[in-house]
């Protein structure tokens, strides 16, 4: 076993969720060797072409991955692996935070094929990029977004890739509904958590409103602005929101999952052109955050 390849324990928590017929109907082959290629890929960056031997052909581990990033096997093998979590206890619901965080995207994710997909710059216009491309200009340059919501014990619980120059605030509704967690027994999935914590860039009526509709406490101090224009009002500005400063403290582990997802070269740097495969890249990096812990 290499350094970073999938310890026992963890393939035996994996290999249950892995499709078994491959195209066309045939057997999928070393899914072991080939899963342990796609992680070498996530935690180093390197380029597919560069794997080493050992994972067998490279063109096989980059097809597999991109497959499963397509028809989401890799969103079904995380749901799962979360419901083995929630079943065995090791879930921690009592607060879920919701962040984000932007990734630089490499010149090979940024480039556009030639021809139509392609508009070359003019008098100054910059070239365009597909509207599905999760791409967009930021501070950074050329980036992408990564939007995710963590239980407490410092593992992704929903993800959301957009381009770069997205609002926090936009998107918040998006993240929390893709918090479904399917239970082994059967039944609804877990979609409520018991508390949500988020920071100044998710406080908004908007947002106060949907989390009140859903009844779900929140701990989202108040900007100084809407504060202003709430006493300016006076009694039509309504209430100050409540704010729990000790709920509020424990914002820093979503920082922390971050920091966890982002140890992850390929996470760290958007290397892929697809906005679907970087979606997998993330996610897998997620599976193995649940996998560790």
């Amino acid at each position: 076993m290499g350094r970073g390849d999938l310890s026992e324990a963890e393939w035996a928590r994996l290999e249950p969720y892995l499709p078994t017929n491959g195209k066309r109907g045939g057997q999928w082959k070393s899914h072991r060797k080939v899963v342990n290629g796609i992680y070498f890929r996530e935690r180093t960056g390197v380029p597919w072409r560069d794997l080493p031997a050992r994972f067998g052909k490279w063109k096989t581990v980059h097809d597999r991955h991109r497959r499963w990033s397509a028809d989401g096997t890799w969103d079904r093998i995380l749901s799962a692996v979360q419901a083995d979590g929630d079943a065995e206890e090791r879930l921690d619901w009592s607060q879920t935070g919701v962040d984000s965080t932007s990734c630089r995207a490499h010149q090979h994710a940024a480039g556009a094929r030639k021809g139509r997909a392609r508009q070359r710059s003019k008098k100054g216009v910059p070239a365009q990029h597909r509207e599905d491309g999760g791409l967009g200009r930021s501070r950074g340059g050329l980036t992408s977004k990564i939007h995710l919501a963590c239980e407490g014990g410092l593992r992704p619980l929903a993800l959301l890739v957009t381009p770069g120059q997205t609002h926090d605030g936009t998107v918040f509704e998006a993240v929390v509904e893709r918090i479904r967690v399917p239970r082994q027994g059967g039944g609804h999935p877990r979609t409520r958590p018991y508390a949500i914590s988020a920071d100044k860039a998710y406080s908004s009526r908007r947002i106060r409103s949907y989390l009140r509709r859903r009844q779900i406490p929140h701990a989202i101090p108040e900007k100084k602005d809407q504060a202003r224009h709430r006493l300016a009002r006076g009694s039509a500005g309504g209430r100050p929101p409540g704010f729990d400063r000790a709920a509020y403290k424990r914002r820093n582990e979503v920082e922390r999952t971050i920091n966890a997802l982002k140890a992850f070269r390929a996470v760290a740097t958007r290397f892929d052109k697809r906005a679907y495969v970087f979606h997998g890249t993330v996610t897998v990096a997620a599976i193995r955050l649940w996998l560790w812990r």
